[in-house]
């Protein structure tokens, strides 16, 4: 798991060292370009992303993806992108940013599973909500919603705690209120994903949140 940034008018390319070593570059030997990053995309999955950036640069808005890479060692992973708008001082949208998950070993059981999916998530984040405790609620929550398993949930809050330098179980109470209150309504993956990308801001006058 690791952060990637992408500035629209430059079409320039940052990303962490846990993102070059996914896709095979030892940190710091290579510069990510878009023509780079379409060149790591699986060949049945390249045209779609590529429509996706071209779209994001359009629209302003977030880029988010489940889709699969080819590192340079020619292994297939199947990566999600988790992505929110980021801004200049003065409050324009001047990118988009957030984390890749190599979600491999839970891709094998998804395609059969995501036809019942959507129509159940709603309905079963409510019930998490209100029978468990904050961590195992959210990772709940997160299972569901990114159609991933136990480990990979966790290391989503985990990255996220230790990102934003805020205590654990403070980051699960936000989100569990945060997903609690969407529960109420039917909302698309780009809204979880902004929810997920933001908690942090929400919890900056929490005295409990300092790790």
């Amino acid at each position: 798991m690791g952060w990637f940034r992408f500035y629209f008018d430059e079409q320039r390319w940052e990303w962490s060292e846990q993102v070059a070593r996914l896709h095979g570059y030892a940190p710091g030997t290579v510069v990510p370009t878009t023509e780079l990053v379409l060149s790591h995309k699986h060949p049945d999955d390249r045209e779609k992303v590529a429509d996706t950036i071209e779209a994001i640069m359009n629209t302003r808005g977030a880029l988010s993806s489940r889709h699969r890479i080819i590192d340079t060692a020619g292994a297939v992973h199947w990566v999600m992108v988790i992505g929110d708008q980021f801004f200049d001082d003065h409050g324009a949208v001047i990118g988009t940013h957030g984390f890749y998950v190599d979600v491999t070993p839970a891709e094998d059981q998804r395609v059969d599973a995501e036809r019942r999916r959507q129509d159940l998530v709603t309905a079963r984040v409510a019930e998490i909500a209100t029978n468990r405790a904050s961590i195992e609620q959210v990772k709940g929550m997160l299972m569901l919603i990114y159609n991933v398993d136990e480990d990979v949930a966790f290391d989503v809050l985990k990255w996220l705690s230790q990102e934003h330098n805020v205590k654990l179980r403070v980051l699960a109470q936000q989100l569990r209120s945060d997903l609690r209150d969407m529960a109420r309504e039917t909302v698309d993956q780009s809204t979880y994903d902004h929810v997920l990308l933001t908690v942090h801001q929400r919890l900056a006058a929490n005295p409990e949140a300092a790790s």
